[in-house]
């Protein structure tokens, strides 16, 4: 690919014009669909969806309709796109730069997953688990959580795919977007009852009074 000479913009600089990018540490430029860059670029995806559920929460703040108990929703939903940013970081850095990376900072750490399943035991217990396969969509708020929890099982498939070749650092991030993957829906389901509303069981005629595994959706991984 041809390169066009540097424009006058603080954000386009051109040199991906040729079809690489720079990782965030370490290494020559790669190819923009090396399978590291679908990596990180599929978290930054999940992070963009969170972000349409936090607006949501806020414009129903800002008009009085947010229901009390999703009061604190909005803050661990930033919380969640801030830990991304970390996970994303472990998936930019080369092999070569595999030792500057820091817990927490820029590398899953065991404390980041003993955090999310100790908030994933917490929101469970206060809601009402569906019992068969559910189609989302009965809130903007439990939608927008729904796309964000399937863009991170295709994260955590690609972080599967890097770690089978030895392209993942850390014992912790695989485990972290499972759990996270796992607390979303749980979130999705605490802001549809929040608002008085029931998670649409996916067969069109469900069959009362009997009981099936608690299920996520077909594919998902608990």
């Amino acid at each position: 690919m041809s390169r066009r000479s540097p424009i006058d913009s603080a954000v386009a600089t051109t040199k991906g014009d040729d079809g690489t990018t720079g990782l965030l540490f370490g290494g020559e430029r790669i190819a923009k669909d090396d399978p590291r860059t679908e990596a990180y670029g599929t978290i930054d995806e999940a992070v963009a969806a969170l972000g349409l559920a936090r607006a949501n929460l806020g414009a129903k703040r800002r008009i009085g309709t947010l229901p009390p108990v999703l009061g604190g929703l909005g803050d661990l939903i930033l919380r969640i796109q801030r830990e991304l940013f970390v996970a994303g970081a472990e998936l930019a850095t080369n092999p070569d730069a595999w030792d500057r990376l820091e817990d927490g900072r820029t590398r899953v750490s065991a404390a980041m997953v003993a955090e999310i399943e100790a908030i994933l035991v917490k929101a469970e217990a206060a809601i009402t688990l569906p019992t068969e396969f559910v189609v989302p969509g009965e809130t903007v708020t439990s939608a927008a959580l729904e796309l964000a929890r399937t863009i991170l099982r295709r994260a955590e498939r690609r972080a599967v795919g890097l770690h089978r070749a030895g392209l993942a650092p850390g014992e912790h991030l695989i485990p972290y977007l499972n759990r996270l993957a796992d607390l979303l829906w749980v979130l999705a389901r605490a802001a549809e009852q929040a608002e008085s509303r029931r998670a649409t069981p996916a067969r069109r005629e469900s069959r009362q009074g009997s009981r099936v595994r608690v299920a996520q959706a077909p594919g998902g991984s608990r």
